[in-house]
């Protein structure tokens, strides 16, 4: 999905949202307008009356814009398979603030993917964030959680947040680094 760098909008009903950098949990009047700073990987960075909000992609429709489509599984698929669609689905995952993904920003430390006796998959996550304090954590947590527990035969998605090592500009890929001038 790409930027929608200041677009406007009109609420067209109440809806859940996330104040940024904070992390509060609100809800949003149907009727408030503003502009859309960021929408990357199914979720918004609403600007609205001087504040930041995160719209999740389930409450796109509020917006007027499409909810994310969950990915496709082919049959037979492996563990492997399984592994790099949640690695995939991670890189959906945005900081409200910052318009790379959490992959690249290298927050992402473990991804694991058992098999069930059901057939069904557990994956476990190891993440960190780029300051221990950051009141998005929970959001971003809760994101991964989401875009992973869609993959059709994951059952169940155990986020665990970590602060060591601690993150630090090195843990960046080579084109994060570049986008943010961090090089």
């Amino acid at each position: 999905m790409r930027s929608h760098q200041h677009e406007a909008f009109v609420l067209s009903r109440d809806t859940p949202a996330v104040m940024v950098p904070s992390g509060d949990a609100i809800e949003l009047k149907a009727g408030l307008s503003g502009f859309i700073t960021q929408a990357l990987g199914g979720s918004f960075t609403l600007y609205i009356e001087g504040n930041l909000y995160r719209l999740s992609g389930e409450n796109a429709d509020a917006i007027g814009k499409e909810a994310l489509i969950p990915p496709e599984v082919p049959e037979g698929a492996t563990v492997e398979d399984i592994r790099q669609l949640a690695w995939q689905q991670m890189r959906s995952c945005y900081d409200p603030e910052i318009p790379i993904n959490i992959v690249e920003l290298g927050l992402i430390y473990e991804c694991e993917v058992n098999e069930q006796t059901d057939g069904q998959r557990r994956v476990a996550v190891k993440m960190t964030l780029t300051a221990p304090g950051c009141g998005m954590g929970d959001v971003l947590v809760q994101d991964v959680k989401e875009k992973i527990e869609i993959i059709p035969t994951v059952s169940e998605a155990d986020v665990e947040l970590v602060f060591d090592p601690p993150w630090d500009q090195s843990m960046m890929s080579e084109a994060a680094r570049l986008q943010t001038g961090m090089m």
